[in-house]
């Protein structure tokens, strides 16, 4: 897919704050700090339009990015991060629940896994909560530069296994530094907007 256009529309806390444009959306979930904003930054070929940060936690919004004026990326908050309020944590949880819940336009979830580490608990739980709400889910496992070319289908297995990953749901190992798997995950998300 070619990208010519991509913005940031909003960042919401809540429904009544999500767009209103009848458009497709994906949501993008992963740890904190597994790649999320470089993931959307390579794959729409803009150096910073997600914001990268070293500190995790930041993304504590739903940000919906608009692109090619077709449908949405929505990047939801990153969990399994620790310096966060126990109040904070919730708050996140309702909002992302109220989201995967009852957001009509949600067509598919794309969870991001960083490949050099088994997935956590965290994110098996988070494949679960997704599959709960009867999503397509498509799993991004990032950092695939990092890994020598040896070791990668071991990495992968490991990611299927742990996730327990239904049939139809797939892997596209990826990398934001190499741009290796771009192709693949645009062809996936592209199969859920039609």
């Amino acid at each position: 897919m070619k990208v010519n256009n991509a913005e940031l529309v909003i960042s919401a806390v809540s429904k009544k704050q999500y767009p209103s444009e009848p458009l497709p959306e994906i949501a993008l979930a992963g740890r904190s700090n597994v790649g999320k904003s470089s993931f959307i930054n390579k794959m729409i070929q803009r150096k910073s339009l997600a914001r990268t940060s070293s500190k995790p936690g930041k993304t504590q919004t739903l940000n919906f990015y608009k692109i090619n004026e077709n449908f949405f990326l929505v990047d939801v908050p990153g969990y399994g991060y620790a310096k966060v309020s126990k109040k904070e944590r919730q708050k996140w949880g309702t909002m992302m629940e109220e989201y995967f819940a009852e957001r009509e336009n949600l067509k598919a979830a794309a969870l991001i896994v960083d490949v050099r580490h088994d997935p956590t608990a965290d994110d098996a739980m988070m494949y679960d909560f997704l599959k709960y709400y009867e999503l397509p889910v498509l799993i991004i496992a990032t950092k695939l530069d990092k890994i020598p070319k040896g070791k990668r289908d071991k990495h992968i297995k490991n990611v299927r296994n742990t996730l327990e990953i239904e049939e139809g749901d797939i892997i596209i190992p990826f990398s934001a530094e190499t741009g290796e798997g771009k192709d693949k995950a645009w062809k996936a998300l592209s199969a859920f907007l039609q």
